[in-house]
């Protein structure tokens, strides 16, 4: 059996396309021993998803993925072990939805004016009437053979000084990290590498992240390569972060579209030396685990 947990997963509540239920029996299918359903800015798909895995005796933590505007750009911080009802994080989240929704409305009006007629209605039946995302336009156009890839669109429609963009007022780090802290969470730096960013921005990001009590960062993840998880590996250990690990799975059919994901069940392990996020959670009894570091600011997780 697959031992290593996979804490970073979507599903249709937001821009993934299997229910919550679904994923829950794909992940338990796959061998996965502990699955975190982390959907952008909702938790609407938390209790499904923790019904199912009750059914099959699966080690469930709710989660979510906050999209966060920091220093002029869209980060994404993972909450794990929240509490999908705690006040603080339902009405953060529901202000992101909100600007989701408008923001979904402005890029099908900015691709109308493209000659793309119909973005709006085409992407939101691909969302099934919930949280409207970049990726279901991308799929949309791919559709409507506006493009062939949903890279494609993405480089061409749908990023800064294109046709589609709308630029992100997401929460600030600040508020993600104080919302899942808040619900009784543990905050995570999602799939770092994808930023791009310089040593010196990463270090002032990661600086600024503990100091808001933010513990830990994705180490393995589908959009890392070996070396990129080796490298933040090393940084999490300098760093004293907690290393987490997530497939970013959004689908079955999009793991072979060249998205950077992979199918549940295929994440390799934590490079030696790392400290795993759940090493204390009695949901990851019997899971690898090793000697906590000092402090250790982490939340136990059901």
């Amino acid at each position: 059996m697959n031992k290593v947990p996979d804490l970073h997963t979507h599903s249709s509540a937001s821009d993934g396309t299997l229910a919550p239920a679904a994923v829950v029996h794909r992940a338990a299918a796959a061998g996965v021993p502990l699955l975190a359903l982390t959907d952008h800015d909702t938790i609407d798909g938390l209790a499904q998803a923790a019904e199912a895995a009750r059914t099959l005796d699966l080690g469930f933590v709710p989660g979510v993925e906050i999209s966060v505007t920091w220093s002029g750009r869209t980060i994404h911080i993972v909450g794990l072990g929240v509490d999908p009802a705690h006040p603080a994080l339902t009405l953060g989240l529901a202000g992101l939805q909100t600007f989701r929704a408008w923001r979904a409305e402005e890029m099908g009006r900015r691709l109308a004016k493209e000659g793309i007629a119909g973005a709006y209605e085409g992407a939101r039946a691909l969302s099934g009437g919930q949280l409207i995302g970049r990726t279901h336009f991308a799929r949309f156009l791919v559709e409507r053979r506006v493009a062939a890839t949903e890279r494609d669109v993405f480089k061409h429609f749908l990023v800064a000084r294109k046709p589609g963009h709308v630029a992100g007022e997401w929460a600030s780090l600040e508020q993600a990290v104080g919302w899942i802290r808040a619900s009784g969470g543990q905050a995570v730096i999602a799939h770092p590498a994808r930023y791009k960013l310089t040593r010196t921005k990463l270090l002032i990001l990661i600086g600024t992240f503990r100091e808001l009590g933010g513990v830990g960062i994705e180490v393995v993840c589908g959009s890392h390569a070996r070396d990129e998880a080796l490298n933040f590996a090393r940084l999490a250990r300098e760093q004293r972060l907690l290393a987490s690990a997530g497939s970013d799975f959004h689908g079955p059919q999009l793991v072979l579209t060249s998205q950077p994901w992979i199918d549940l069940g295929r994440l390799p392990a934590l490079p030696d030396g790392c400290v795993p996020i759940w090493h204390d959670w009695p949901a990851a009894a019997g899971l690898n685990r090793a000697p906590a570091p000092d402090p250790t600011p982490t939340a136990a997780v059901a």
